[in-house]
């Protein structure tokens, strides 16, 4: 499994909101200029953010965007699953052909991938030493 450039975005950019949010709302440029993401694609990948309720605009002078709920309950899995939909950190599905034994190990992997997703947030990542 690999992640799309879309979720690794949203991660990049969410931890950069999480890291520069702490007292003010942060806008897309200054993101955009920070981790070299395009300004249009920032404005696709917080649509999808803000419609989960990850993050909340802020409009007017010295609006933008902050986080919509603590770091601690925002995990790379919702980030991604956001931006890339639900199935997004489970692995394809097996076919119909495949041996049950190979389909277990299928939905064992998916589930394993899943949850060490769910298990980081990014209040994990603010409390790295730099």
């Amino acid at each position: 499994m690999r992640l799309s450039t879309k979720g690794q975005h949203a991660v990049t950019a969410m931890l950069d909101l999480a890291l520069n949010a702490r007292h003010e709302p942060v806008a897309l440029a200054d993101i955009s200029q920070s981790q070299g993401i395009s300004l249009s694609y920032l404005e696709q990948l917080f649509a999808c953010l803000r419609r989960q309720g990850l993050v909340e605009g802020v409009r007017g002078p010295g609006g933008g965007y902050r986080l919509a709920r603590p770091p601690q309950e925002i995990s790379m899995a919702r980030i991604v699953a956001a931006v890339d939909g639900p199935g997004a950190t489970r692995t394809t599905t097996p076919g119909a052909d495949e041996r049950p034994a190979t389909r277990e190990l299928w939905t064992v992997l998916s589930q394993r991938i899943y949850d060490f997703l769910d298990a980081i947030t990014l209040a994990d990542f603010l409390e790295q030493p730099e």
